[in-house]
């Protein structure tokens, strides 16, 4: 080999390295979704972070009861190699506060999520601001699981998904254990860790404004979503710049 070959192949070696080291270096993204869902609801998200590069894990809980949730997804941490970006929706929100205390855990992103305090649930925080004006479309079976009324679901879950993919979304919901609700945040990840707060603008679940108040109490930072709550499903590609803004600024 001459020595302009041997100069070229060390080259091109230390290029390879170089885009290993970074590669090494990007979080894994894990999903976390919310109530009367799955790790299926990601399903327009993920692609549009696996075509940036990113690995991506959605968890699935099973809304029997927080802890087991937060259980479920410390297993997904643990079981990466290394850094992670926790993201949350609705009441994977509350789960992202408890579990991401992790070390492993490099930021926390929450979408259209409710984010409680040391000592608070969600349903601690409900009760702050009076019956929410969709209780009733709430159905609870003997068992004490809820479930949602399909035409309740497109009027106040999923306004503005078409009608189809609301009815769809309501055949295939995932009962929630109503004391999953009850379950307190013991040590807020975000009092130690950065965030950001994707804020759906047009969400009846989840008020706007205690959105903004979540956001304002962890100091993170904000973008909006002229979105409902299901935000992740409507707005994909708002989701998406959330998620990669976090790994962008958390790799910084």
């Amino acid at each position: 080999m001459s020595l302009k070959q041997t100069i070229a192949a060390a080259a091109l070696s230390t290029t390879g390295l170089v885009s290993a080291a970074l590669a090494q270096d990007r979080p894994v993204i894990i999903l976390v979704h919310g109530a009367w869902a799955n790790g299926s609801s990601w399903e327009r998200v993920v692609p549009m972070l696996q075509a940036e590069g990113l690995t991506v894990h959605a968890v699935h809980n099973s809304a029997a009861s927080f802890e087991s949730d937060v259980a479920a997804t410390r297993r997904v941490i643990d079981d990466q190699p290394g850094a992670v970006i926790l993201v949350g929706h609705s009441y994977g929100g509350a789960v992202i506060t408890e579990a991401g205390t992790n070390d492993k855990v490099r930021a926390l992103v929450y979408v259209a999520a409710f984010a409680p305090a040391a000592g608070e649930s969600v349903n601690s925080i409900v009760g702050q601001h009076g019956q929410p004006v969709w209780f009733g479309e709430i159905h609870a079976d003997a068992g004490g699981y809820l479930t949602w009324a399909s035409e309740g679901m497109a009027k106040y879950f999923a306004p503005d998904l078409p009608a189809g993919e609301s009815a769809l979304l309501a055949a295939v919901q995932a009962p929630l254990f109503a004391g999953a609700f009850d379950g307190k945040v013991s040590r807020p990840a975000f009092a130690e860790k950065p965030s950001w707060f994707l804020i759906a603008d047009q969400d009846q679940i989840i008020p706007p404004p205690l959105q903004q108040f979540f956001a304002a109490r962890m100091g993170a930072t904000v973008k909006h979503a002229a979105a409902s709550h299901a935000v992740i499903l409507s707005q994909p590609g708002a989701v998406a710049e959330a998620i990669l803004a976090a790994v962008g600024g958390s790799t910084e």
